[in-house]
């Protein structure tokens, strides 16, 4: 399992470096091949020009990461040159295979990257510089490498970009679904205050009609009601709540989810729940745990054991909930990646409570999800009293 946005490579770094490498390898041995090719047919120094477009293109695409839009154009605008030029001197029609691989390299990665109306323009750069080697063409092979080296380029490109886009669109609509049931929990937590905060406040004013009673008692009640209710309108704040939803009800306890997991044992640690804790922070840390559980069945069936520690961290006289879920799962020589959009939810709830999560593989091996929920108001309850 892993945060929303793609990495640009499926492997990450190594695998961008190891492309790249593979890359400028291929260039240098066309260049090498294609030369030799020209010097047999041709003869003398035929084949400098093709060497030299084609080595400059090859580069731009090796340095495309930096600047995808310029460096595109840059190439398209070599490509031209070295296209006009080899039609004035009678030189081999270019763009040669080199060129042509860095020309697909560039097209692909701007129609892969750029905003749409660059990238359309970057690919009719690349038709155009492809059917401009045809009135000249000395070899009608060279022709259709351009041709099909462009078509490559915009399958390639446009595939990975298609793909991207439904990752955000998915990505999207799992924030936007976790958003709208945070939103349902929280206003059931802000009713719950108001309603507290009506009912004191009409008790205030019979004792203050009868002139007798603790006044003052309930004046602070109203004051510790609305500092709540203030605390979880402020959480609410831009998430989105659609009407239309059925209210949920409240989740179950931790003990009766690690019951029902049917994989590896689960070792329980720490309270669980406490009645002092707001209602969504109960919430949140019980679908942490039922989607760390579900990411252990799925993606880890090599692990043996999974402990599930909940314990409540106090700095400075501020509180916060931690919950730990963390599987034993031996590591694997691929990389070993959780796929999904869970984790996107769960970060999306976490971080509206202030939170923070982390997720990852652990040292030891296995894999562990860790969050941290502030805790809001004093603390009561079953781990130590008030704070």
């Amino acid at each position: 399992m892993r945060d929303g946005a793609a990495p640009a490579w499926p492997g990450g770094r190594a695998a961008a470096v190891s492309a790249e490498v593979a890359l400028g390898g291929a260039a240098v041995a066309v260049l090498v091949f294609w030369a030799g090719l020209i010097a047999d047919s041709w003869g003398g120094g035929y084949w400098v020009l093709d060497c030299a477009a084609g080595a400059a293109v090859c580069a731009l695409a090796l340095a495309r990461r930096l600047a995808p839009a310029w460096t595109a154009a840059a190439g398209l605008a070599v490509a031209v040159a070295a296209v006009l030029a080899a039609a004035w001197a009678d030189l081999p029609n270019e763009p040669g295979p080199a060129m042509a691989l860095g020309l697909s390299v560039l097209v692909g990665s701007a129609v892969r990257t750029l905003p749409a109306r660059p990238a359309c323009a970057v690919a009719a750069g690349g038709l155009a510089v492809a059917a401009a080697s045809v009135p000249a063409a000395h070899n009608s092979s060279v022709v259709a490498l351009n041709v099909a080296g462009w078509l490559a380029a915009l399958a390639v490109g446009g595939g990975l970009r298609l793909l991207a886009g439904r990752r955000l669109a998915v990505a999207e609509r799992v924030r936007h679904d976790e958003r709208r049931r945070l939103a349902r929990e929280l206003h059931d937590v802000a009713a719950h205050h108001m309603t507290g905060i009506v009912l004191q406040a009409q008790a205030a004013r019979l004792l203050a009609r009868r002139g007798s009673g603790p006044l003052e008692e309930s004046l602070e009640d109203i004051e510790d009601a609305s500092t709540g209710a203030l605390a979880a309108l402020r959480r609410v704040v831009g998430l989105l709540r659609d009407s239309a939803d059925d209210v949920p009800g409240p989740p179950g306890r931790l003990t009766d989810l690690v019951g029902r997991f049917d994989g590896p044992p689960v070792t329980l640690r720490g309270p669980g729940e406490a009645e002092s804790w707001p209602p969504e922070v109960t919430s949140t840390v019980y679908r942490i745990v039922q989607e760390s559980l579900t990411n252990v069945a799925r993606h880890a069936p090599r692990a043996r054991a999974v402990t599930v520690d909940v314990t409540v961290e106090v700095t400075g006289g501020e509180g916060a909930v931690v919950v730990e879920v963390a599987d034993d799962a031996p590591p694997v020589t691929t990389s070993r990646n959780r796929g999904g959009y869970g984790l996107l939810g769960m970060r999306e709830r976490v971080e509206a409570l202030d939170g923070t999560l982390r997720a990852g593989p652990r040292p030891e091996g296995g894999w562990s999800v860790r969050a941290t929920l502030p805790l809001t108001g004093p603390l009561t309850g079953p781990l130590g009293g008030r704070r």
